[in-house]
């Protein structure tokens, strides 16, 4: 008996370790489809999930390395949550905190944020999620934090029927999806130009994310301490980010 507990403890120690450090570290490379890309993986449970565009200034944070810098070693990573105009504001719906500080947007017109349906991340508790913005606005959620992009990648399952399969556009890219428990969030960049279809199916496929939405192109970056990873870009708008709760 006493082999026994001492072979079952041995065994469990690993396993507790493991899950300890996927907590510390969220983020982890990625192999799919012939490409490389970056995952953060959040459980609501431990960690909370918020977006973040102004600091105490009133100015936007602009960049990772500022936020992180505000935020400390309580922040395990961010990236850029979404797309924003010339003076740094959220294009569309963006609540910090519970408060409404952009209203949905329902407009039509050019790139990829009109490319409907757009949809939108939102959390509220240890709870998350992503929907297209007809079924959000249905939902009347008062959420804690939410972000509007588009287009949506992945609809119940779908592919979005606008996103070919591999077609020209070739970008670096970020976006979000939820698991179907609602509790855990998955982040992705890419870490070269990929297609929205490539991207799309890695969350379909490779994530296990029904719904999932594109945040942008181009100017998406990661900040990632435990991969020793603060990316450069041109001036951000609203970032997402992991703190401890």
């Amino acid at each position: 008996m006493a082999l026994l507990l001492t072979l079952v403890l041995v065994q469990a120690g690993p396993a507790r370790a493991e899950t300890a450090a996927a907590a510390s570290e969220p983020c982890r490379p990625l192999q799919a489809q012939g490409e490389s890309f970056t995952v953060c993986t959040v459980d609501l449970r431990r960690e909370r999930v918020r977006v973040f565009w102004l600091g105490s200034d009133g100015l936007p944070y602009s960049s990772l390395s500022a936020l992180a810098e505000k935020q400390g070693p309580r922040l395990s990573f961010a990236m850029n949550a979404g797309m924003y105009d010339k003076g740094q504001a959220p294009v569309g719906l963006y609540v910090e905190e519970g408060r409404e500080m952009k209203g949905v947007s329902t407009a039509n017109g050019p790139g990829n944020f009109h490319m409907k349906p757009n949809g939108v991340f939102y959390v509220k508790g240890e709870r998350a999620g992503v929907l297209d913005t007809g079924h959000y606005l249905r939902a009347r959620l008062k959420p804690d934090f939410a972000t509007q992009s588009g287009p949506m990648l992945v609809i119940d399952g779908q592919i979005h029927p606008k996103i070919s399969t591999d077609g020209p556009s070739l970008k670096i890219r970020n976006g979000v999806g939820v698991r179907d428990d609602g509790r855990t969030a998955v982040f992705a960049i890419s870490e070269r130009p990929v297609t929205f279809g490539a991207f799309a199916r890695l969350f379909r496929d490779e994530l296990g994310c029904r719904n999932a939405l594109f945040l942008d192109g181009s100017v998406s970056s990661l900040y990632a301490p435990s991969l020793r990873r603060s990316d450069l870009s041109r001036p951000l708008g609203p970032m997402v980010g992991a703190v401890a709760r």
